[in-house]
Formats: C-alpha cells, structure tokens, sequence
C-alpha cells in the first residue's frame, strides 16, 4: 500500500487525496508535521483562525510490528506559545492511519458557521459527517458513545471541552487499546482542533497493513532493539514503578520543583512517590504495567484504582503527579490520580494546567495542598468554561497575567515541566531553546545529569550542558519522526546495538541504506526548520531565555541560580 497524503478542507467541506512529495518522502512524525506546518502555514497566523493547519502523521515505523513505534504526532502553530509545535501520544492513531496508507491527515482552512463534524479515515480517504450527538461531551462519554456507533474498533482521536472552548491549554486526546485517553499534551493543539470544528476523527484501517522491503532484515533487527530496550536497566525501573519513579529519584537531587517553583525539594514526595503508587495499584487490584499502545516493551504506564478497587485514572505520569503533588504541594495520590481523570476527561495538558493552579496557589485563589479544591475547580469552572476556568485553561502564563503574579515558570508562555533548571542546568538549556517553548522531552538531559544513562554529567555545574542539550535535541527530533517513544533514547545511548538496529529498522521497511550521520542530519535539519518559522514569526534570540527569578532567586537546598548568560545560551545554535 502506497502512503498518501490525506487532505480535509473545512472551509468547503472537500477531501482529497494526493502524492506524497519527494521533499516529504523521508519524514514522518514530528519531521513530517513540522516540514509540512513550515511549508504550509503563515508563520504570522492566528493559531485559531483558517490560515493554520492542524497536521497529524504516523512514524517512519508506525504500523508495523517495530518495539515501541507507536506514537502518534500532531503539529500546527501553537495557540499557546505562538511558536511552530509538535505534540505527540500513544494510543491506537499512529498504527491505524498507517495501515489507512496516510502518511499525514491535513486539516485545513474553517466551517463559515457554527456546526460540528466528525472524520471518518479509511484506506479509501476521508468522509466529513456532521456531528451533533457527542458535542459537549467529555472524552470518556465520546469513546463510550462511538463503541455504540461505530462498527468494528476504530481508531479514535477526539478533543474534550477545552478544545471545544479553544482554550489555550487544551489537548487532543487519543484513545488506547484499553478505553484509556493518551494525550498529544502540550501547545494547546486541541484548541485548534476545535477552532476547525471537529470533535472527532475515527480511523478503521479495515485490515490494512504495512508494507515492508525486507521482512527477514525487520525481524532479525526487531529482535535486536526489542532485545536492547528490555534490558536496560532504566527500562526495568520503568516497567516496575512507572515513569514516577522519579519523584524520589529528583527530590533526592535537590530538583523537584516545590511550592510554585520556591523550594527544590517536597516534604511529601514519598506519599506521592513511584514506590508508594506501584504498593497502592498492587493493594487495590490495578495494573503496574500496561502498554499506552500495542508493541510497547517497556510498559510504564499502569492502571491506578480507588480505594473501592474501581479505575480512577490509567497513564499516570511523573510529570503530571509532580505538577499536582510537590508544585501544589498536594501529598494525597488519590486527589492527584482524580485530578488526573478529570484532565483526560476534560483534554487538558495536566503539566500546563497543574502549573496554572501553582501559580494560582501563589495568587490566593487556592491555599496550597488542596488537592479537593484542584478537582472542584477543573470541574466546577475549566470543564463548564467560567471566567476562572478559563483563565485556568489559558495556561500558567494566563494565570500570571491576570493575578499580577511574578514567578511563572513559563517559556514562550508554556509551563516549565518537572525538573528545576536552577539544580539541573542541562534541562535549563533545552528549556530556553526548545523551538517548541518549555517542554523536557525535547532533550531530556535527565537522562544524564541525573540518572547518569551514556555518562554523567554534573547537573550543578555548567560544563558541558549546552552540548548535552544540543545533542539530545537533535536526536530526540529524529527518534520523533520514526514513531518511537522517546524512551529508547536510554538504551540508544548505552548499548552499541540499539541505534544500529533502529536504522536497521527503517532501512529494511523502506529498502533504503541509511547510515547513523543521515539519522543525525535528519534531527538537525528539523531543528533548523522550526526554528526558522519561528523567526518568521517573530522570535529572536532573546526568547531563549528563561523567567527572571530563575537567574536572581536561589534554589534551596543548594541555593543556587541558574547562571548562563545569553551569549552562552546563543551558542545552542552552532551546528
């Protein structure tokens, strides 16, 4: 099956289907949407208006039997930072659009009025359907309702309320094998799904499969890299207490971010730990392990339930326990892992979102610790869209602005993750140049500053950390355009096999002869590319910077700042 390029226009409700061009042949994922938002949108566009468009592509391994090729990306201008962006998710989206043969979906242009649609993706093309049933639904209602609906079990990608209200928090939500909601997170993408009118997007590859060039070479190389990624030691960490074994891991290093960024360690982080969830899912009959999309080896997402053995919530993450725990200082797991439900249900970024209600805190408009008071709130006022809920789902820049608050940790107004650049310069660097604003997963020198994965690299001190940066960026953009999860970066870097077998991967699927340098010109070239539409559409280098207080407010327990200035910073982009 030959991939396509699937092409929806809203304005005048057509589809079409069209060549991939020789320039985009060689992308997928995050190269693929990027390429594409460069290409096609106007960097000066208003994120939400009809000049923007809202692309979703598969990995360059995406729908075949490759470990961990899963992931599903979606690009466009962000509405929240106003910057090129890519998010991207589990679930079952990457894997069926592949078998559809689309190698991306463009949404373009905007309906004239104020009707819904849906997007049925088949391998035939796409089929636009007004929709008036699940409007105003949570994701949850709208997985339900489709399973009654909709024959067979589609691929579903749906936004929430917030998307619906275009808020600039909002995420697009993808459903996982097991009914659960994966989320693209970050940048607010779901508001512009919601500015194009469409509520869902359902894919039946109706036994659609993938071709491969040379199924002997596929096998022997998944083998190897499956093999890699199992037994690393990180990936056993992972698989046991999930991605929040790191909260004693970073409180430990003096880095978790406390109290809207006032303290660097949390006096409550073992009631929220890794430790304590995995003993409180294994007491109440949840799941430890569970894959957020099929072909997962390393399985560190789980299933956590109440204390009457029901779900509560399942992909509980580190960084969104962390946002709602040691930021707002909440130490109950129950509240968070509610708080959590609420978000996916709602699609809204749970890092973006339980960094606005640290700042919040700060404003008075919660006393910190109130984990019922979080879950009131997103109920009460994000998920019905008051004035409050929406200020709240504007992000933690929009809290900031409206209560006069000064300490917002936001970069290109997105909300700084969980790890304090102040303790941890390396991720500092990514933070500030990150083309995508504030977001760890663009170069996750966690990996070694901290947990010491292909070295290690002193996290207080600067030596070094703007290489670290520079080089983990340049191959976590390309680890996102084969529709791998970012997690493979660990064995890549320690075991000789994993990279080896990775391009092996790709070569056997395509029939092509990559060597390691093509992976490493690929990552740089789509740096490259967001950054320039970036400048287009207005950023300079004084962007890269982080919020003041990081630079004059010193981090306890180390009590210290961070301390690059910006002709370092600048040197980022010397490559």
């Amino acid at each position: 099956m030959a991939d396509k390029i699937f092409r929806i226009n809203m304005t005048d409700l057509t589809t079409s289907i069209e060549e991939v061009p020789a320039a985009w042949a060689g992308h997928g994922g995050r190269g693929l949407t990027s390429t594409i938002v460069a290409a096609e949108v106007e960097p000066t566009c208003h994120p939400l208006g009809p000049k923007n468009k809202l692309v979703f592509a598969p990995g360059l391994l995406s729908g075949t039997l490759a470990a961990n090729s899963g992931r599903l990306s979606a690009g466009a201008k962000s509405p929240l930072t106003g910057t090129i962006k890519e998010a991207n998710s589990g679930g079952s989206g990457a894997q069926f659009l592949a078998r559809c043969g689309c190698k991306a979906l463009i949404i373009e242009g905007q309906p004239q009025d104020d009707r819904w649609y849906s997007l049925m993706v088949t391998p035939e093309g796409v089929t636009i359907s007004e929709e008036t049933e699940v409007i105003g639904l949570g994701n949850f209602a709208v997985a339900e309702a489709l399973a009654a609906r909709l024959t067979g079990k589609p691929g579903i990608i749906t936004i929430g309320p917030a998307g619906e209200m275009r808020m600039a928090a909002a995420n697009i939500s993808v459903k996982d094998p097991d009914g659960g909601m994966r989320s693209c997170g970050r940048g607010g993408l779901g508001a512009v799904m919601g500015a194009k009118m469409v509520k869902f997007i359902a894919i039946d590859p109706k036994n659609g499969k993938v071709d491969i060039a040379d199924q002997a070479k596929f096998r022997d190389a998944n083998r190897a890299f499956a093999k890699a990624l199992v037994d690393h030691p990180v990936s056993k960490a992972l698989g046991q207490y999930g991605t929040n074994v790191l909260v004693n891991i970073i409180n430990e290093a003096g880095a978790l971010p406390t109290r809207n960024f006032t303290s660097g360690q949390f006096e409550g982080h073992d009631k929220i730990s890794g430790e304590t969830m995995y003993d409180t899912i294994v007491a109440r009959g949840g799941k430890a392990k569970h894959n957020c999309h099929p072909g997962c080896v390393i399985q560190c997402s789980q299933i956590y339930n109440d204390a009457d053995g029901k779900k509560l919530t399942s992909g509980f993450e580190y960084e969104s326990i962390w946002a709602m725990g040691a930021d707002c200082c909440v130490d109950n797991l129950d509240h968070i892992a509610e708080a959590d439900q609420i978000m996916d249900d709602i699609g809204i970024d749970s890092i973006e979102t339980s960094v606005a209600f640290g700042v919040a805190m700060e404003a008075g408009v919660l006393p910190f610790g109130d984990g019922a008071g979080i879950c009131r709130i997103l109920r009460e006022d994000v998920a019905t869209g008051t004035a409050l809920g929406r200020i709240i789902g504007g992000g933690a820049g929009s809290v900031g602005r409206a209560f006069g608050i000064t300490r917002v940790p936001t970069v290109k107004n997105q909300a700084i993750p969980a790890y304090d650049p102040r303790a941890i310069k390396g991720i500092g660097i990514t933070y500030a140049t990150s083309t995508q604003g504030a977001d760890h997963t663009m170069g996750y020198t966690i990996a070694t500053n901290i947990l010491g994965v292909g070295g290690k690299i002193d996290p207080l001190t600067k030596e070094g950390q703007v290489e670290l940066s520079r080089n983990l960026q340049i191959a976590t953009a390309a680890i996102d355009s084969t529709g791998m999860c970012l997690f493979i970066a660990f064995a890549a870097l320690d075991d000789q096999t994993c990279l080896p077998a990775l391009i092996d991967l790709i070569n056997a699927r395509f029939g092509t002869a990559l060597v390691g340098d093509d992976v490493v010109n690929l990552g740089k070239a789509i740096l490259k590319t967001e950054r320039a539409f970036n400048i287009a559409a207005g950023f300079t280098n004084v962007d890269d910077r982080l919020p003041e207080f990081f630079y004059t407010e010193k981090l306890p327990p180390h009590n210290v700042v961070f301390d690059f200035s910006g002709e370092e910073i600048d040197t980022f982009w010397n490559f």
